[in-house]
This record gives C-alpha cells, sequence and structure tokens, in this order.
C-alpha cells in the first residue's frame, strides 16, 4: 500500500543515483547516504527512484524492487516515492507497477516501451494498450514519460491526448520533448484540460526557460546533486521574481554545461563524480 495515500505529483522531485560495489551490486550503504542526503533538502514533494538516474535499464526486477525496499526503509516516512516502471512489455509492466504498489511507492513513472522507436508512433493502439495493463495492475496515479519525437519513443500530440483520456489514473506527463514549441503547448493544453494533467518539465539543461512556459513542477535527474537550487529557481519562477530566478540559474547554469555535455550518457557519471567533491 501506498506511504502517502493521496499523493498528486507536482512540485520539485528529484530523481535519485544508485551506487554500486566494483562488482555492479547495489551498494546499499552509500545508496542510503545519499537518499537521506537529497530527502532532507525543503521543499520536495516526491523522491523518484528507478529512474533513468538510478541506471533502471542496468537492473533487474529484484534490484528495482530492492532499491524501492531501500528508498522507503531510508525515507519512505519523510517522502513519497514514484517508483519507475520500465519494460518492454506491457506485461511485465504491469508487474512492476503491482510490485511498487505492494512495497509502498506513492506514483510510477511510466517509461515508453522500446518496441515503439519500430513505428509505434503511428500505432496509438500500443500506447493505449500498454498503459491500459498498468493502469489495470495498480490504483497509483501515473506519470506519463513523454520523449523526444526524434527518438521514436514519443507520443505524438494527438495520441497523447487520446491516452489522458482514456487513462484517468495519469496524473502528470514526466515532459522530455526536447522542443520548446511543443513543451509549452504541453503546458498550455495538458493543465487547462477538463481533468488537469500537471507538467513536469524535466529539460534540466534550460530549466529555468522551461519553467517561466509554467511547468506545474520538475523531475530532473540533476536534482540527485542540485535538489536545494532546484526548489529555489522553482519557488522563484512561480512568485514572478525574475531577478532572483537569473541568479539562481546562473549558479546551476555551470553545472549543467558539464553534466549534459556530449556524450548524453555519461550525465549521471558525472553526477556521481561531482558528489565525491
Amino acid at each position: 500500500m501506498p506511504r502517502f495515500k493521496d499523493y498528486q505529483p507536482a512540485g520539485v522531485i528529484p530523481a535519485t543515483l544508485l551506487a554500486f560495489d566494483d562488482d555492479l551490486a547495489i551498494h546499499e550503504r552509500a545508496t542510503r547516504r545519499h537518499l537521506s542526503h537529497v530527502a532532507a533538502t525543503r521543499g520536495l514533494s516526491a523522491i523518484t527512484v528507478n529512474g533513468h538516474a538510478s541506471e533502471v535499464h542496468a537492473c533487474t526486477f529484484e534490484e528495482q524492487q530492492r532499491l524501492l525496499a531501500v528508498a522507503l526503509d531510508e525515507i519512505g516516512d519523510k517522502l513519497p516515492l514514484v517508483s519507475g516502471v520500465y519494460a518492454d512489455g506491457s506485461l511485465e509492466a504491469a508487474r512492476l507497477a503491482r510490485m511498487a504498489e505492494q512495497e509502498g511507492a506513492s506514483c510510477l513513472l511510466v517509461f515508453p516501451p522500446q518496441s515503439m522507436s519500430f513505428g509505434g508512433q503511428l500505432r496509438p493502439e500500443m500506447a493505449l494498450a500498454h498503459f491500459g495493463h498498468i493502469a489495470a495492475a495498480t490504483d497509483l496515479p501515473l506519470i506519463l514519460f513523454q520523449y523526444p519525437m526524434a527518438t521514436g519513443l514519443g507520443y505524438p500530440f494527438a495520441t497523447l491526448l487520446r491516452v489522458l483520456e482514456e487513462v484517468p489514473s495519469i496524473k502528470a506527463i514526466k515532459d522530455w520533448s526536447g522542443d520548446p514549441m511543443l513543451h509549452e503547448r504541453h503546458t498550455r493544453e495538458l493543465q487547462s484540460l477538463p481533468r488537469p494533467v500537471t507538467v513536469l518539465t524535466t529539460h534540466s539543461a534550460w530549466l529555468m526557460a522551461s519553467l517561466t512556459m509554467g511547468a506545474n513542477g520538475l523531475l530532473s535527474g540533476a536534482g540527485s546533486v542540485i535538489a536545494d537550487l532546484q526548489v529555489a529557481l522553482f519557488e522563484a519562477v512561480q512568485a514572478g521574481n525574475l531577478p532572483l530566478a537569473q541568479q539562481i540559474n546562473g549558479r546551476i547554469y555551470p553545472l549543467m554545461q558539464a553534466f549534459y555535455a556530449p556524450p548524453f550518457l555519461d550525465m549521471h557519471n558525472r553526477m556521481k563524480e561531482c558528489l565525491r567533491l
């Protein structure tokens, strides 16, 4: 059962890192220390595990379950836990969703299945079936992870609207569209639907610009390092304090240039190195 039963995703949600031993097993002590450090940040609404930042693609079902259990034990009484659902098959995704709810997660972040990259954007029924299986397996609120269209894993806007209409347990999207015009459309239209859907930006490399478009939250792996600055920036933008937002963004900028430089896949390795300083 979820620890925070009525949680609705919004606000600042860091996606935490996962520490490994030299043999690539989960380093629980270091992971607990990291979780506790991030969760101590004032102003967070939740913490995400089993996301990109915790290298979910490389973790077995059992390792994902263990990470969630460790996180719940360490910080589960302080903040809601969002757990990723990363699977190519809809039945396996539903299995992950059931496990996360039983363990005590309060919300699920649903990744697109990799099979969509073979033309799934032309088959909206794929997205509907995938989310339908997951929604049938759990009562938890869902966050739809919107990828860039160029990856083949992003949902076309018409498909996105249809999925949101037919799967009411989707309460937010994590917007990684990578397209400022589409991102603004997401924030304006999805948050103004008869049943509003929160836009959580993950455009960490241009976070201030993204937040000024109206996103009602953010979900970011960079929050594993700078959660305090992300909270401060979010609050400044929400308050309409542009000079303060620019000042905070000036502190964030050099880190983003380092984290998200090519090759992009090293971003979380760089974040881990940053925490060693």
